[in-house]
């Protein structure tokens, strides 16, 4: 399976980027969701406004200008292709790490209930920082890593009870 990530930004701009594509980036992490990137001699300001990391949306702001980006990875792509549903997250018991990154923050606790969508756990991953949700109400079992921790890709995180 190729490293190719299909974006789309809001109703009419769809592009493909390699994971060399997105290292080779002139990106520079400015603060908390906060990017200089320059393209062509051009600068630009990019601010990560919200993310939905378990569904591949988020809202971004490029010189003040708010766009609702959609990103597929090569593992959701052949999900889709291969015509398999993607909403079994209500029997999810654990949560993997999607892939290898640095654990900046862990938001919950042992023990704690959460709801769906609650925020869980903060991964630095490709020069982003990826807020992982949860996919279902429940207890929070087991806590897999510590924060500061690198994560390789499908390494526990978070267990359900």
């Amino acid at each position: 399976m190729d490293n190719i990530y299909s974006v789309k930004v809001g109703d009419g701009f769809d592009f493909k980027l390699s994971t060399d594509t997105i290292s080779s980036l002139d990106l520079i992490k400015t603060g908390n969701g906060t990017f200089h990137f320059l393209k062509e001699g051009r600068s630009y300001h990019v601010k990560i406004l919200e993310t939905d990391f378990n569904n591949g949306v988020y809202t971004i702001s490029v010189d003040g200008s708010e766009h609702r980006a959609t990103i597929q990875t090569p593992l959701d792509e052949l999900i889709e292709k291969m015509g398999f549903a993607t909403n079994g997250g209500k029997n999810i018991d654990s949560i993997a790490a999607p892939m290898p990154g640095l654990i900046l923050d862990i938001l919950v606790k042992e023990g704690q209930e959460v709801s769906e969508e609650d925020q869980l756990v903060i991964l630095e991953a490709m020069k982003m920082e990826n807020i992982i949700t949860s996919p279902r109400n429940g207890v929070i079992k087991k806590i897999g890593v510590s924060q500061g921790d690198a994560v390789e890709k499908k390494q526990l995180l978070i267990e359900f009870q």
